[in-house]
């Protein structure tokens, strides 16, 4: 016959494991209400800005993700060429543990192209009205494979500022001309916000619109990717073929080069599914 001590150990530990997988249940419940995955490590998300931005341009979609409880990270595009930014992204990935889901907007497309090839922490690419390039492809190519971007000009004067680079063999800092970027980048963003965005663009060295792609990490990493039905920098015609050829998992709004301003709810929608569906 059992004594009281062992009578009163039993249900003790019954309702101890009751509230264990309560616990546990409620713990699944709030990560899968985030929008992480129902099981395993949740991903970093690091959100790569493309040419004449910085990451403020991501500001309201790391916001929404922040909120969900995901870690975001957006570290600098230096927007020196594919290979020393390439090499810059590499080295910060490299200092995160844990799976990566990797975001690139417009010419940060190349950026994250180039820098998850190898990286066995990256589940997935999310490209963002952006470049998706195969090797050996360059920025000037791609911007005018198809007729429509307002960058694909015969006289680059028209549409760039350019600055020396001191030391830099002849090369230039390209800046949009500020009464351009508004309409180029984002239209139907209100004029304030864009003439903001406007006066503080990040220059793009010229030299980078030639330099080819190297082996495209899309091949062997699954991708998604948004493209604006309004974009004018790279044509929405262009962004299907590239998607097309990339297997990614695509989505279209009405939306202007800088999506992640002007529909900050959409891009976090992709975002959140890559997450949530990549290897």
């Amino acid at each position: 016959m059992k004594n009281k001590r062992q009578l009163i150990l039993v249900p003790m530990a019954a309702a101890a494991a009751l509230t264990l997988a309560a616990g546990c249940a409620s713990a699944s419940n709030s990560h899968a209400r985030a929008g992480g995955p129902a099981h395993g490590q949740t991903p970093t998300i690091v959100l790569v800005h493309g040419a004449w931005a910085d990451a403020s341009s991501w500001a309201e979609v790391t916001e929404r993700l922040q909120k969900r409880g995901f870690n975001v990270v957006a570290p600098p595009n230096t927007l020196r060429g594919v290979a020393t930014d390439t090499a810059n992204l590499k080295a910060f990935l490299q200092t995160l543990t844990g799976p990566v889901v990797l975001a690139g907007h417009s010419y940060g497309g190349f950026v994250i192209t180039n820098a998850a090839t190898g990286n066995k922490n990256i589940k997935a690419l999310v490209y963002i009205d952006a470049f998706i390039p195969d090797k050996g492809e360059t920025v000037g190519q791609l911007t005018a494979a198809k007729p429509g971007s307002v960058l694909a000009v015969p006289d680059p004067s028209t549409v760039f500022n350019s600055v020396p680079i001191p030391g830099g063999g002849g090369d230039v800092d390209l800046y949009v001309k500020p009464k351009l970027f508004p309409s180029f980048f984002a239209e139907g963003v209100p004029r304030n916000k864009s003439d903001v965005l406007a006066a503080g663009q990040r220059p793009f060295a010229a030299s980078a619109l030639d330099e080819p792609s190297g082996k495209p990490a899309w091949k062997s990493i699954p991708s998604w990717a948004l493209i604006g039905t309004a974009d004018r920098v790279i044509p929405p015609a262009e962004q299907k073929v590239m998607t097309a050829r990339a297997g990614s998992h695509t989505v279209s709004v009405e939306a202007p080069h800088l999506s992640m301003v002007s529909n900050p709810k959409a891009v976090t929608d992709v975002v959140i599914r890559a997450v949530q569906n990549g290897g």
